[in-house]
Formats: structure tokens, sequence, C-alpha cells
């Protein structure tokens, strides 16, 4: 389901729109504000996708048409799944679900290495936020190394909402976090799981770290105080992979 993560000028993302196709986010630039522009903007706002007005040469820089006409969408390289098509897939494994929660990664070699990762060590699916976290892009797609073919990721509004349902179906929300009350190895990590993993710098924010049952830390001996996201994602992501199997 391999595309182009560029979609430029006004009748091309007039399509993408129409045709419900995944859209990341649409730039326009500044001062292009009318005709079809504004059909662009009211659908866009209609379907919740983020909208950035930058300057017209941010645009030429990113263009590779050079017949962009103000407006440019990333859309998503792969199709989304849903958070039922994650459950059901642990179903058919007849295993208990483990989920991984990225919360707020921008990053989009993180998100693919996290993909590959999750691969790796058996994980069902991954979720991620709609706002501020990047999407299914080209780069992610290489990053994971194939793995994004056999690993659904899920795109949610809700980050907050979503770990609610996970709950009700009695999956085990864990949160990795510097405050962490258990070092990654000493909690138990069996069972249903859904590990929440924050953003490269500012970690799983305030709200979401309040809805996890519990926090798990990684032990730090260095100066460094914070490990790379999708590197402290791989150590705890192969522990639960560990306890499973013993």
């Amino acid at each position: 389901m391999e595309h182009s993560d560029k979609i430029e000028g006004r009748n091309p993302v007039m399509e993408a729109l129409r045709s419900d196709r995944e859209i990341d986010k649409i730039l326009i630039a500044n001062g292009v504000q009318q005709g079809s522009i504004q059909k662009i903007i009211g659908m866009a706002k209609d379907k919740g996708i983020l909208i950035q007005y930058v300057e017209k040469q941010k645009i030429d820089q990113l263009s590779e048409s050079h017949s962009h006409q103000g407006v440019l969408a990333y859309v998503a390289a792969y199709e989304y799944a849903d958070v039922e098509d994650i459950i059901k897939k642990a179903e058919e494994k007849g295993e208990d679900p483990f989920i991984i929660i990225l919360d707020e990664i921008t990053d989009p070699h993180n998100l693919g290495s996290v993909i590959r990762t999750a691969n790796a060590a058996g994980a069902h699916g991954i979720i991620i936020p709609k706002r501020r976290s990047v999407g299914l892009t080209a780069v992610v797609a290489k990053t994971s190394a194939g793995a994004l073919e056999y690993v659904p990721v899920a795109k949610v509004s809700n980050i907050s909402q979503t770990i609610d349902n996970l709950k009700a179906r009695g999956i085990w929300v864990v949160g990795a976090d510097m405050e962490g009350e258990q070092t990654y190895y000493k909690a138990d990590l069996t069972g249903k799981i859904a590990l929440v993993i924050g953003s490269e710098g500012l970690g799983i924010g305030r709200l979401i770290k309040e809805k996890c049952d519990f926090l798990i830390n990684i032990p730090m001996k260095g100066e460094v105080g914070s490990l790379n996201a999708s590197i402290a994602a791989s150590i705890i992501i192969y522990e639960v992979m560990k306890q499973r199997q013993s």
C-alpha cells in the first residue's frame, strides 16, 4: 500500500480530500486563501485535518512538482488500521494483546524503529495520536525495514479515551516514565498489556500518565538524563517478550 507521501496542487489535494485518503496535514501558503483554497480549508476542517499556514518559500522548497499553487498535503504512505484490528490480530493468534501506544512521537526515524522492534518482539500493533505526532510517511516506512507491512498502526483522535476503552477490555496500561515507581524488569508485564512511550523531549503527557495503571522506569547510570524514545521502547518491548516467554 505504499504511495508518495506528498500531494501538491489545488485539484490533487481536493481529490484526496474527496476520496477520504488519509491526510496527516495540509500546508497552505500565506496570502492564497481565496477561491478553491477556501474550499480545501473548509473540507479539511470538517475532517479534523491539521492545517498549517506557512511562507510560500517553505512550500517551494518542499515541492517536487513545482506546480503546487500554494497548497501541499502530507498523506499517509500506508493505510491506518483500527484499534479493533489490533485486538483482533491478538485473538487470531490466541495471544493476550500486546499494544504499544506512542504519545506524540514526532521523529519519523523513531516511529520507524519502534515499528521494526514491535514486529521483532511479536507486539500486535501500535497506536498513535492524530495531533502532534508523525504519521506513516515514506521515511517511517523505510526505517521500519519492511515491518510496516506486518504491524498495524492505528491513529486515534483521543489517546486518553482510547486508554479508557482498552482498560474496559481488561488490558493493563503501563507507562514508561523517569518517575516510574518500579524498575521495568521488576514489574509484572505479563497478560494483556498496553505500553505507553512518551515523546522524545517531554515524556508522557500528564493526563495520560494519570490514566496509566502503573509507571515503570529504566534505571540510568550515566550523565545523560534520558534515552532516545525508540531505544527506551525497545528495551521494554523486549522485556515484555521475555516475560511472556518465560
